[in-house]
C-alpha cells in the first residue's frame, strides 16, 4: 500500500505543470497495489482546490482509497514535529520555510501504515521519517 502526498494530487487534479509526472507515478503505484490518502491530504486538497464532491469523485475514479490515521501515526507525527522545533531552535535545521503538523502527519501515516509515499518533497520525508520509501514523480 502506497500513500500519496498532497502536492502530487494537487498537481494531478489541478492539472498543473507537473500533472503528467503525477499521473504516471499514480498509475504505476495503482498497477502494483492499493494507493491511499489520509484525512490530512483530503483536507489539504479541498482547502487548496475546493469542490469536495469533485475531489472525492476524482480520487475514487482513479482508484485512490481513504485510509484513516491511527493513533500511533499521530503520536509519531507529534514526536517528529517536536524534533523539528528543537532543530530549529538549535540552528541544526537549515531548510527554509516552516513545517507544520500536517507535513508530519502525512509522513507518519505513510511510514507506519503504508509501504511508501509518492511526494515531490523527498528530502524532508527522508530526513524525518527514516526508512520510508519515497517515490518521486518524474516526467
Amino acid at each position: 500500500m502506497i500513500a500519496v502526498d498532497t502536492s502530487v494530487l494537487v498537481d494531478y487534479i489541478g492539472n498543473g505543470s507537473a500533472a503528467d509526472a503525477a499521473e504516471e507515478a499514480l498509475r504505476r503505484a495503482i498497477s502494483v497495489g492499493p494507493v491511499v490518502v489520509c484525512e490530512v491530504v483530503v483536507g489539504e486538497i479541498v482547502a487548496g482546490l475546493g469542490h469536495s464532491d469533485v475531489i472525492v469523485e476524482t480520487l475514487e475514479s482513479i482508484g485512490i482509497a481513504f485510509l484513516p490515521m491511527e493513533m500511533r501515526s499521530a503520536l509519531r507525527a507529534g514526536e517528529m514535529q517536536r524534533r523539528y522545533k528543537e532543530r530549529l531552535r538549535s540552528g541544526a535545521e537549515t531548510r527554509p520555510g516552516q513545517r507544520s503538523v500536517p507535513d508530519f502527519l502525512i509522513g507518519a501515516h505513510a511510514l507506519l501504515q503504508c509501504q511508501g509515499l509518492i511526494t515531490r518533497d523527498a528530502g524532508f520525508f527522508r530526513d524525518y521519517f527514516k526508512g520510508l520509501k519515497v517515490i518521486l514523480p518524474q516526467a
